[in-house]
């Protein structure tokens, strides 16, 4: 049975009582999680833990991610490892190392994330939208990744087509949102600041899918491996930012199960307020419970199950040269 993700969005204690997770909220409030039945768990409150409740989520390989100050990401508590493998991690060092290895990896990696982007632009382009500029940019530079020689040079193919997919922002949007260019740090308006919530939310599921793995987060074939980031994470990220993200986005903002006033502008920057996490973290739970049938696997597969499989297949790719096939939508 797949376990579910669970968010608390309080201020409070999480202990560990007998073989449960017990959280205290400020507000006097107490609930219990079955600790077996939980997959990873998102504070978005200020909590504290002590050491036997870490013991705990220990023992079962529960991820916790920890948000900030308006819900930005601080970084993962990554329990010990259930899979122990140190040839998986020389052999995942060694294709980093061996450009041989690690551009067809590379480029597998980004085609992936072009085609994701397509895919989004052809559903609107269907729908009353002229997005045909946009989309020959993207083959072009879809074609140009198998003629990259270095992986400098694919990250600015890469760029490229992510610049004219948020060109279409705009015109897929409904008023009054507006992408006009992407800010991060910080959002600069209610588009980037949504972009911005929900990317976090697609790496955070990617350090989960990874931590139940072998590999090492931090080491990346696009993104160099660096201080205070898991590059592995930032690489499947963006093969699923389109299908989980920019989805969620869209569907939120055009059915107007968002609105303006579920944001707050401080200190020059645009975020989320409480409500406004609330409704797009349930959106964004709900796609990562649709299924779709497996061509390959030949049954119903969750979204949430596509980016462990994608995990999985780099694993193995890496291991036994079986080759790495990352998600491109066909449905």
């Amino acid at each position: 049975m797949p376990k579910e993700n669970h968010h608390i969005f309080a201020d409070g204690d999480l202990s560990r009582s007998e073989d449960t997770l017990r959280i205290d909220t400020l507000d006097g409030e107490t609930k219990h999680l079955p600790v077996e039945s939980v997959g990873t768990i998102y504070l978005h409150g200020q909590v504290t833990f002590n050491t036997r409740a870490l013991g705990l989520l220990n023992e079962h390989g529960t991820v916790v991610h920890v948000f900030g100050w308006k819900d930005y990401y601080k970084g993962s508590y990554l329990p010990k490892r259930q899979h122990q493998s140190g040839n998986t991690v020389v052999e995942q060092v060694r294709a980093y190392d061996d450009e041989k290895r690690r551009m067809p990896i590379s480029r597998r990696m980004i085609r992936a994330s072009i085609h994701n982007m397509r895919a989004n632009l052809k559903y609107y382009d269907a729908r009353s939208h002229d997005f045909t500029g946009a989309i020959d940019t993207l083959d072009r530079q879809r074609d140009l990744v198998m003629e990259t020689t270095d992986v400098q040079e694919l990250r600015g193919v890469e760029a490229t087509a992510r610049k004219a997919y948020y060109s279409c922002f705009d015109l897929i949007l409904r008023d009054p949102f507006e992408l006009t260019k992407r800010d991060y740090n910080p959002p600069t308006n209610e588009t980037n600041a949504l972009v911005s919530f929900l990317n976090a939310m697609v790496y955070t599921t990617c350090v989960s899918a990874i931590r139940k793995t072998a590999l090492d987060p931090t080491i990346g074939y696009v993104h160099e491996p660096g201080d205070r980031r898991f590059t592995l994470s930032l690489d499947i990220a963006d093969i699923f930012k389109p299908i989980l993200a920019d989805r969620v986005l869209f569907r939120l903002v055009n059915r107007q199960q968002i609105s303006i006033e579920d944001f707050e502008n401080e200190l020059d920057g645009c975020l989320l307020n409480e409500k406004g996490r609330l409704v797009v973290l349930e959106a964004y739970e709900d796609t990562l419970d649709r299924t779709v049938e497996h061509p390959r696997l030949k049954r119903k597969v969750s979204y949430k199950t596509l980016v462990q499989t994608d995990v999985y297949s780099l694993k193995k790719h890496i291991l036994t040269g079986e080759t790495y096939r990352p998600t491109e939508r066909w449905w």
